[in-house]
């Protein structure tokens, strides 16, 4: 499948579906729809993913099967300005896939120019109907289940997640990340986005993930949120103990001190951190923090190693950039 991006003002460190689509996914990334960037290419900015050019708007991208929207802002709204390049997506026959809390499908306009042009329009974020609560038999597959967490939002979950699958599949294991977000979604086309799921039911959800997948030798479960996020904390609970893992990854971006968006409150001192996780996750599972993912890239590479070396020392234990560095054997070890 060929697609367009959107990522108006956002891309590179705003977008991260679309970052996540040009690192990990199949789909054949024709063109990125981004105002601000227009005439440049995603090479320009981020040169160890797929390449494209970026377009001004979807009246300017080639030929594609399909509108991607590449952002997701706090709160996932829709922004009135995306609406003509989802027009004219629509309206030349493109798919819209969107991972935000406003359906697209719910769009008066936007419903009907898909019905009329032979469309489809796929709300990422949608749940399923019959999930129910957890049952806490998640520990029972025989796969290896490790789930990612992190000191914060926007830290390398996601990221964490695909590259140790790359790395364990390299080792020749079966390996398998367990999406819980729209870009996890969007890159392997199933999971559920557990932010969009009744609270009663998130840890269940999770569960069914783990269950359906729990043929693969490794299980990644992508975590989102944080414990000590002052908003997003519930969800953070609900991928812990639904998918009851045998270990954590913790994820963290070098030099964050402060909750991004929430400045007022502090990044507890890794190490509390992760007697904080490890203590909550205790009642469920006996998973421990065995790993560390940093992300170093507003870093040059010596700063980057110190910082990587520095993590580790934090943690206690062995940590990577794994974009940067990749997923080191010993690190990779420490997971298994």
């Amino acid at each position: 499948m060929a697609v367009a991006i959107l990522t108006h003002d956002a891309f590179p460190d705003r977008a991260k579906t679309a970052v996540g689509l040009l690192r990990y996914g199949d789909r054949t990334v024709e063109a990125l729809v981004d105002r601000e960037r227009a005439g440049q290419r995603v090479h320009d900015s981020l040169p160890d993913v797929q390449d494209a050019p970026i377009v001004a708007s979807m009246a300017d991208a080639p030929d594609v099967d399909a509108l991607v929207i590449g952002i997701s802002p706090i709160g996932g709204e829709f922004d009135e300005s995306w609406r003509e390049d989802v027009r004219t997506a629509l309206e030349r026959g493109c798919d819209v896939y969107s991972g935000l809390h406003d359906f697209l499908a719910d769009d008066e306009e936007f419903a009907r120019l898909a019905e009329e042009h032979d469309a489809e329009l796929h709300d990422l974020r949608k749940p399923p109907e019959d999930l129910t609560v957890a049952a806490g038999t998640a520990g029972d597959v025989d796969a290896t289940v490790v789930t990612t967490v992190g000191t914060d939002c926007s830290t390398g979950k996601m990221t964490a997640s695909f590259e140790i699958r790359d790395a364990a599949r390299e080792r020749g294991l079966d390996a398998a990340v367990v999406p819980t977000g729209q870009t996890g979604i969007a890159i392997s086309d199933r999971g559920i986005v557990i932010d969009r799921v009744i609270a009663d039911y998130a840890a269940g959800a999770v569960e069914r993930l783990v269950e359906e997948a729990q043929a693969a030798d490794l299980l990644v479960v992508e975590g989102q949120g944080a414990l000590a996020h002052p908003a997003y904390s519930g969800v953070t609970t609900s991928i812990l103990h639904g998918s009851v893992p045998d270990a954590l990854v913790m994820c963290h971006e070098a030099g964050r001190e402060v909750i991004h968006g929430y400045e007022s409150f502090d990044i507890p001192p890794l190490p509390e951190y992760v007697d904080i996780y490890e203590r909550l996750a205790a009642p469920i599972s006996d998973a421990s923090v065995v790993a560390g993912m940093l992300n170093t890239r507003h870093l040059d590479d010596g700063a980057a190693a110190d910082a990587v070396a520095g993590y580790s020392d934090a943690l206690d234990a062995p940590a990577t950039d794994p974009v940067r560095h990749g997923v080191s054997d010993e690190v990779l070890d420490a997971i298994l």
